[in-house]
């Protein structure tokens, strides 16, 4: 029998003011859930919506319409929102649904049976936005501790649950498991803010809200939200009904992943609850950080969260779903806060994706193009450079299995491209483009590029739990099953013969300037945030647009005297010493070569109109002059990211432009 795994992601109030602050618990939760699939295990993965309570009840009197008809629209928005994420839900619950509703009811019934629920008058401060409930030594500066909100005295008839009963268990459960709330740093604010200073029992019910679910046996109060949204984790299962069978398989969770400003709901409330009910608890709680713009989380309500810089819709516009899976999951550290700017957003895509895998398989695919006729060549016998790179290959999934199991996805893709670092390091090392201007040495070309074209599928197949579009673009040029699991991690899959097609850029680079220059137009342009809605959809800009520069036209008329220029008009040009390192013609073109050209630390891919002058083989291993900041363009269907000089005589011959004495790849040319 499959290993079973549950994890549940907190469920969402359906605002409609949606950030990326809000994607970050729901992309780990799916990322875990589809490594654990791919582990073979036996997978339920919850999300879904808090419906009820004061904020939709007065919000929906404002517009004059019933709450299911305020709340049905942005609940359908935040499914869209998911899908748009590619994010893989098991069950989508709403604490609406029918079942939800009898499954709270028999929550409280059971607990007035037994005695863990009590009338009484309940006196203390409440805070709207938050549906919390504090007494006035838990105000800060007399608001609520978590958003720093107005609350509001409260005096009615409630029913109370007898939280006080249960703090010497929860702080037992603590001591005796260590890892059932994590990070550590969690553990010590309950006990200090919370359990320390003793639990007081806690208010269930209200009589001045009713839009929630009625109480069974007293259907004037209606349930807490609180209450009503803790047990969608047992309710989605169907607990409490004839039909618990899945229950009785998946519970108790593995996890359920929340942001820390809701631990105390989740690690205090919730396990008395379940003690309470005779229920067995989480195995895990874990509260992570958040996401800050300027050392502040994310929040429509401030106006950080602008959504030309931070709705999702936008983000995934503009440089797709997993350029945003990306950044979520690798640039924050797993617990802590993480800092969010454009820029930080721009470069790391543009360094790990773009410039690292994007470079590796485009590289990989062209030589192998160039050199074997598009297929995998044969892999004979290894050399000492190649073992490094065999041992990481080796080593990939015991490593990002350790990362997963400590829920540590930076970690694990930081593993994953490692590899590709090392797999980028082996072409310096092996230098392929040389060997390939040696026949005798063909054997030896063919198992280097053998070796990269395995880390290019193995490394597809390591990030398919966190992206969701690239790896199987990848595998698919390279004949792999689109489906492979972690089975297939190991070196020697791929088969003499096997077919590899030649991918556009898998991420095109980003001209970071340039796009930057681009959104801070949109912001400045934009209306005020709206106060209930997804946030201003602004004009996308393409993720094909103001990467790079442009190769020329192919059919393109004699040049004609130019006007004069300043120095600083020359200045605004970018010139570097680029070092061609594959070759190959482009189809249905006699004018045309297709250039992979590595500058510095980057690799382009360039096109070029001097197929009538030098053949492909020609081109191998020549030293250029390249416009590196030219607007790219695509020709004949291929991406050009820069323009090679050549001066031209009266004929019209072309001949390359290249530095007198050598000079290494990436000098600037002025």
């Amino acid at each position: 029998m499959a290993k079973k795994y549950y994890i549940t992601t907190p469920i969402y109030y359906p605002s409609g003011n949606w950030h990326i602050g809000h994607c970050y618990t729901t992309v780990i939760c799916d990322a875990l859930a589809r490594f654990h699939k791919m582990k073979g295990e036996d997978v339920f993965f919850l999300t879904g919506t808090d419906e009820h309570g004061q904020k939709v009840e007065k919000e929906a009197l404002k517009r004059g319409i019933t709450p299911l008809a305020f709340i049905d629209p942005l609940v359908a928005e935040l499914k869209d929102m998911w899908r748009l994420l590619d994010v893989g839900y098991d069950r989508f619950i709403r604490t609406t649904d029918e079942d939800h509703v009898k499954c709270v009811q028999h929550i409280y019934q059971k607990l007035y049976e037994s005695g863990d629920i009590y009338k009484a008058e309940y006196e203390g401060y409440y805070c709207t936005p938050c549906e919390a409930f504090w007494t006035e030594s838990q105000l800060k500066d007399g608001k609520c501790p978590d958003c720093g909100r107005e609350v509001t005295k409260q005096r009615e008839e409630s029913y109370f649950f007898r939280l006080s009963k249960y703090a010497p268990r929860i702080l037992k459960l603590y001591e005796d498991d260590p890892e059932f709330l994590q990070p550590t740093s969690r553990v010590n604010e309950m006990v200090n803010n919370f359990l320390k200073a003793g639990l007081q029992d806690l208010s269930v019910s209200r009589t001045t809200v009713k839009w929630g679910i009625p109480l069974p046996f007293d259907p004037k109060h209606t349930a807490y939200v609180w209450i009503d949204a803790l047990s969608n984790y047992i309710s989605a299962l169907g607990y409490g009904t004839e039909k618990d069978d899945l229950y009785k398989k998946y519970w108790p969770a593995e996890l359920h992943l929340v942001g820390k400003e809701i631990v105390r709901f989740h690690a205090i409330i919730w396990p008395a609850i379940l003690m309470a009910l005779g229920e067995q608890i989480p195995k895990q709680i874990y509260g992570h950080g958040w996401l800050l713009i300027g050392g502040e989380k994310l929040s429509k309500s401030k106006e950080n969260a602008r959504p030309e810089l931070t709705d999702p819709y936008e983000l995934v516009k503009r440089y797709g779903a997993d350029a945003v899976r990306y950044y979520l999951l690798r640039e924050i550290p797993f617990g802590s806060d993480g800092e969010y700017t454009t820029e930080r957003f721009l470069l790391r895509i543009n360094a790990d994706l773009a410039n690292d895998l994007g470079n590796l398989v485009s590289r990989t695919q062209a030589m192998i193009g160039q050199n074997f006729g598009g297929t995998v060549p044969p892999c004979g016998r290894e050399e000492e450079a190649d073992k490094p790179l065999r041992a990481m290959c080796g080593e990939l999934f015991n490593k990002i299995d350790a990362d997963m199991a400590a829920l540590n996805a930076p970690d694990a893709l930081s593993d994953i491209f490692a590899l590709v670092d090392r797999a980028n390091k082996y072409i310096d090392e092996t230098t392929p483009w040389l060997l390939a201007k040696d026949p005798e040495k063909r054997e030896r070309l063919g198992t280097v590029l053998y070796h990269l074209a395995e880390v290019c599928r193995m490394c597809a197949v390591a990030l398919k739990p966190f992206l969701t579009v690239a790896p199987a673009k990848i595998l698919k040029s390279f004949s792999c099953d689109e489906n492979a699991g972690f089975d297939t991690l190991h070196f020697g899959v791929l088969k003499e013969g096997m077919a590899v097609e030649k991918l556009p850029p898998v991420f095109p680079r980003i001209d970071v300037k340039k796009e930057l220059a681009e959104v801070e137009k949109l912001v400045k342009k934009s209306t005020p945030l709206p106060p209930s809605t997804g946030g201003g959809k602004g004009d996308p800009v393409s993720a094909g647009e103001g990467k790079s520069c442009p190769a020329p036209a192919e059919e393109e008329a004699r040049p004609q005297p130019k006007p004069e220029i300043s120095i600083d008009d020359f200045g605004k040009l970018e010139l570097k010493v680029g070092e061609v390192i594959a070759c190959e013609r482009v189809e249905k073109s006699d004018k045309l070569l297709h250039e992979t050209v590595k500058i510095g630390g980057e690799v382009r891919s360039v096109v070029s109109g001097i197929a009538k002058f030098y053949t492909p083989e020609e081109m191998v291993g020549k030293k250029v002059v390249v416009v590196t900041n030219l607007k790219p363009v695509k020709l004949r269907g291929v991406l050009s990211e820069g323009m090679i000089l050549c001066a031209e005589d009266k004929n019209g011959n072309l001949s390359l432009v290249s530095p007198e004495k050598p000079v290494e790849s990436g000098a600037t040319v002025r």
